[in-house]
């Protein structure tokens, strides 16, 4: 087997894994649906219509799991689950729109299979399904049953949760296969532009060459506990070949291991942390009678106008009206 087959195995299995899943998480919702419509609001044509998409799930998805593959199955459950959702919409369509929220995660299924431009096609079939329900819904006259305050309460809360428990798996699931696939990606680099043998081990500690996520995690965790105990962002020099000689691993295994948590690079690393500290002095210092330049050259920055720029970039807003925000500091520096 390949390096290409296996990562695409590894793939699908997490793929599968979600699907899994999100069918067990969907059926609970539904007979929870089922239960409260059978027993408490007695809508018994929303009680057969809820058994049936149980069924479906519970029953058929199990047999046609194992004929075709993950993107084909969910392809077709991103397009039959709005069409089976219509008539929820209409159904509450007197009593509450809150309906629409069940699609609201179907863009978000699309993104973690499916290329951009399939994403997009997603997006606007939800939308359309929404306006069609929309026009419909203020077109004709169905008879659906009123419902109560209460028991438009009951079924508002149960999907807000419901949606909160899909999206909250959509989003887990999506950063690991965003996880796995960056493993690949570092393993493929590694093996076209390295050659194990010419790496300086001098360079190298024995936990570092091991490339995988148990590698990638130690190895990050040794970067954190030398900026954590020694504070080497402090060193207005300080750069990546600095923190090479500090730890005694090779530059670049440090630099995948910090893109490995979900850094751009080393720099944005960096200034997080210089930023963090910044924020922890502006709690301590007394700005009567600490300089503005104090607090920078302290967290490792050379001048104010980069200090400025990056406290910009990472926190959205100035250093000056961070303090004014969460300090409540009148009449602080200009900064």
């Amino acid at each position: 087997m390949t390096a290409l087959d296996t990562k695409n195995e590894e793939i699908e299995k997490i793929k599968l894994e979600l699907m899994d899943r999100y069918i067990i998480l969907m059926t609970s919702i539904l007979i929870i649906y089922f239960l409260l419509f059978t027993f408490y609001i007695k809508y018994e044509m929303m009680s057969w219509y809820l058994a049936m998409g149980i069924s479906l799930l519970a029953i058929w998805y199990p047999i046609i799991r194992k004929k075709y593959p993950a993107n084909q199955l969910v392809k077709s459950y991103l397009i039959l689950a709005p069409i089976y959702n219509f008539y929820i919409m209409l159904a509450y369509w007197n009593n509450s729109v809150a309906g629409f929220c069940w699609l609201l995660p179907i863009p978000l299924g699309a993104y973690i299979f499916f290329s951009k431009r399939t994403i997009v096609g997603f997006t606007i079939y939800t939308l359309a399904t929404i306006l069609i329900a929309i026009i419909v819904g203020n077109t004709f006259n169905f008879n659906f049953p009123e419902h109560t305050q209460k028991e438009v309460m009951y079924t508002d809360i149960l999907l807000f949760v419901s949606n909160f428990l899909v999206i909250t798996l959509l989003i887990y699931y999506k950063d690991k296969l965003k996880r796995q696939e960056l493993i690949y990606q570092i393993r493929d680099k590694i093996n076209n532009t390295e050659n194990v043998e010419n790496i300086n081990d001098s360079k190298v500690s024995s936990d570092s060459i091991i490339i995988d996520i148990e590698g990638m995690e130690k190895l990050f965790e040794k970067i954190e506990t030398a900026m954590k105990q020694d504070m080497l962002f402090k060193d207005i020099k300080f750069n990546l070949s600095k923190l090479s000689v500090v730890l005694d691993i090779n530059s670049s295994y440090i630099s995948k291991a910090i893109r490995y948590k979900g850094y751009s690079n080393f720099n944005t690393y960096l200034n997080i942390y210089r930023i963090n500290y910044i924020k922890k002095l502006f709690t301590e210092i007394d700005f009567q009678k600490t300089t503005l330049m104090y607090v920078y050259t302290e967290a490792g920055f050379s001048n104010q106008s980069t200090f400025n720029r990056v406290f910009k970039q990472i926190e959205g807003i100035t250093p000056s009206e961070y303090i004014q925000q969460n300090l409540k500091i009148d009449n602080t520096q200009d900064l």
